[in-house]
């Protein structure tokens, strides 16, 4: 595909290419799957262990993938705008660390605005177009590889294949704690998860997440996300309702929040976002 025919490209059809690219580089075997053992999860910390059995994951079927459909999901741009609701969808991937979101929203309710955010091939991307046709924001470099990764890191237990990867090591630190690191294509990343007493994880900190600034440079500002809402389907629990916080000098800015409707494991080519 040549640099015109991208330009040209819509944002969902892009989101769509880099799916369907993505998975050209792995197979799901339907035919033997492969399931979720406690020897799988012994060497894990404690916490991490917990959650594993108290949602349900020891004896289902592991996943290679995972599509991702928000309710209802909600965007601010600074502390002092409005929500504005937004279209969200997503599949991640656990052969290699891949994320790649779709949104789209109309600000003001008049002018459409189309985003896809990604952490695929080793590269984070955020990519922003104003009426299909005007590139706002096209955002790559090393910050950006680091604040996508740990995007990935935070979801980590959404879909729990990604935590016995070997690019995912483990630090115990307490009953409710634990630290990951990831790294992969040179970039390394690492978050506290949290969890409470019955097993659930509730939160995760890190300081590898960078905050866009107005003038395009970047600033290194602790992150959190926050999971709550466990829901049950087809007998495996998981949040459902999720937040991002960013942790300013003068204060914490919520800027994401989102209620999920459908996550659907090991999906095929033909079943993206039909």
């Amino acid at each position: 595909m040549s640099k015109i025919q991208k330009k040209r490209e819509t944002i969902k059809s892009i989101f769509h290419r880099e799916i369907e690219e993505d998975m050209k580089k792995y197979t799901i075997n339907i035919d033997k799957p492969e399931f979720f053992k406690e020897n799988d999860i012994i060497q894990l910390p404690p916490p991490v262990q917990r959650y594993f059995k108290h949602c349900g994951y020891i004896g289902k079927e592991k996943m290679a993938n995972a599509q991702i459909k928000y309710e209802s999901a909600y965007l601010k741009m600074s502390k002092k705008q409005k929500w504005i609701n937004i279209q969200c969808r997503q599949y991640n991937s656990v052969h290699e660390p891949t994320r790649i979101i779709y949104m789209k929203s109309k600000i003001l309710g008049i002018f459409r605005f189309e985003g896809r955010d990604k952490y695929h091939n080793g590269i984070g991307n955020m990519l922003v177009r104003l009426l299909k046709r005007f590139t706002v924001v096209d955002a790559l470099g090393k910050e950006m590889d680091a604040s996508a990764l740990v995007t990935v890191l935070a979801e980590v237990f959404l879909v729990p294949s990604y935590a016995l990867q070997p690019y995912v090591k483990w630090q115990s630190i307490d009953d409710n704690s634990a630290r990951a690191t990831l790294t992969f294509n040179e970039t390394k990343v690492s978050a506290m998860f949290h969890f409470n007493s019955i097993g659930e994880m509730t939160k995760i900190d890190t300081d590898d997440r960078y905050f866009t600034e107005k003038d395009g440079t970047y600033a290194n500002v602790k992150w959190s996300a926050l999971m709550s809402d466990y829901i049950e389907k087809e007998g495996i629990k998981f949040p459902s309702e999720f937040k991002g916080v960013w942790h300013f000098n003068d204060g914490d800015f919520e800027y994401f929040k989102g209620k999920i409707a459908q996550l659907k494991f090991n999906i095929s080519s033909h079943e993206i976002f039909k």
